[in-house]
């Protein structure tokens, strides 16, 4: 079977390297000419724990290829999956512009019965303007070639992604047709040995299912969060409380740890347009607009908690900021909560000194060129006023609390994810704040 996936960025280079993993004939297309270059050269666009062996491991027995030229790609392929940018636009919607380019190029190219997949996370509704897209210019060469459009959202976590994509727990599936069905089927039986399920429905719930799904996962962070600040206020432990409701297998302890907030390429865009579609269809999602707002104000809460330390003047202060991604074992700072606070503490005036494992070259092009980026976590509480743990790093767990007391000006914590005891950090000589906690 020989696949074509069409763009190389997070999803499509994940979804090309694990097809290729299991014996499939893939080729990554992308219009990025210095992208598809790297890719042969072995470097890769992002981070992903275990992707950088898959892709150089499979590009040399030669089942994984790139490439820029799409319509030469598609000749012989059975499938060809859309993975491109859907960016939001300003009103939040999802921009299918380059979606809607692929298919037309799909259509004046294709040689014979494909199914074109949508992988990008789309609206619904989308699969029916890509089929109209592919009908349209077929109908323009005076053809009438057989075709399936299909969708199949993705379910990848930043930071696992190849263990999700290799072993999922399950595979969602929307056709319109028998044939595609078998199609997708046989593409798929090799990642669903564990027994999960390939879930076939219709187009619409498959793409309704992504959408619903990481607003679901946004909502009980938000939810979470919004009863940490609640804590704060009357003096409650937010992390019993998190244990109390946890163990009631209806809730179940999966995204409810409180913190400064979601980001990423996904939650945040998602919510956003998933509201933006029930406002073009008349209706309200009045709880995912509460959890967006609670979202954008949870990336300022440690903000509030340094002005009021602080009597609302930071000037001079020097801040060691650690952690920079969204989340671990990720390089992704898209919509990054460490963004918002850092530009809030220069608006006032403060120094930035600032560390992260692995998105330190992302860092250079998306802060402020006043950051200070140091080469480890140590470096960056030299002279520092107080130091804000906003990613939880493995590294950041027990560093060397002696020489960090040493190395600052004062002795302030400010844990954006609770991942320190407020009890230990004071008998070391610290003033701590976290997040819904004393």
């Amino acid at each position: 079977m020989k696949i074509v996936v069409v763009g190389t960025g997070y999803v499509g280079l994940v979804t090309g390297a694990c097809l290729s993993e299991v014996g499939i004939e893939v080729i990554c297309v992308d219009v990025n000419k210095q992208k598809i270059e790297n890719l042969q050269k072995g470097i890769l666009p992002i981070y992903e724990p275990g992707l950088e062996d898959i892709v150089e491991r499979n590009f040399k027995n030669g089942r994984l290829q790139f490439s820029t030229n799409l319509a030469e790609a598609i000749i012989g392929a059975q499938v060809v999956f859309i993975a491109v940018g859907t960016p939001p636009g300003e009103d939040g919607s999802a921009d299918l512009q380059y979606v809607l380019q692929v298919a037309d190029t799909v259509g004046k190219h294709m040689n014979g019965y494909l199914v074109v997949v949508t992988k990008s996370t789309v609206p619904v509704g989308t699969a029916a303007k890509v089929k109209e897209a592919i009908s349209k210019a077929l109908k323009e060469r005076s053809s009438n070639m057989d075709f399936d459009v299909a969708s199949n959202p993705e379910f990848l976590k930043e930071g696992a992604a190849i263990d999700d994509f290799l072993k999922p727990d399950r595979i969602v599936i929307g056709v319109e047709s028998e044939r595609a069905k078998t199609t997708l089927h046989q593409l798929y039986d090799p990642f669903v040995l564990n027994g999960h399920p390939i879930l076939f429905m219709d187009i619409p719930s498959a793409e309704m299912t992504k959408y619903a799904a990481n607003a679901m996962l946004a909502t009980k962070i938000s939810f979470m969060n919004d009863i940490a600040n609640l804590c704060d206020i009357v003096g409650a432990n937010v992390n019993e409380v998190r244990k109390g409701i946890g163990s009631d297998a209806r809730i179940g302890n999966k995204f409810i740890y409180p913190g400064i907030g979601y980001g990423g390429s996904c939650f945040p865009k998602d919510v956003k347009a998933l509201i933006k579609t029930g406002e073009q269809n008349n209706y309200q999602l009045r709880i995912l607009k509460s959890v967006d707002d609670v979202n954008n104000d949870q990336k300022k809460v440690i903000i509030y908690k340094i002005m009021k330390h602080y009597n609302d003047d930071v000037a001079g202060k020097t801040f060691a900021v650690w952690g920079l991604a969204f989340k671990p074992k990720t390089d992704d700072m898209r919509e990054a909560p460490s963004l918002v606070i850092i530009e809030a503490l220069l608006k006032a005036g403060a120094n930035v000194q600032a560390y992260d494992p692995v998105s330190m070259n992302e860092a250079e092009h998306m802060l402020d060129a006043k950051v200070v980026l140091t080469k480890d976590a140590i470096n960056a509480t030299k002279g520092a006023d107080a130091l804000i743990l906003v990613t939880e790093w493995p590294e950041f767990r027990l560093p060397n609390w002696d020489k960090i007391r040493s190395n600052m000006k004062d002795h302030l914590i400010f844990d954006g994810r609770n991942i320190y005891n407020g009890e230990e950090m004071r008998a070391k000589g610290f003033e701590y704040y976290g997040i819904g906690i004393r």
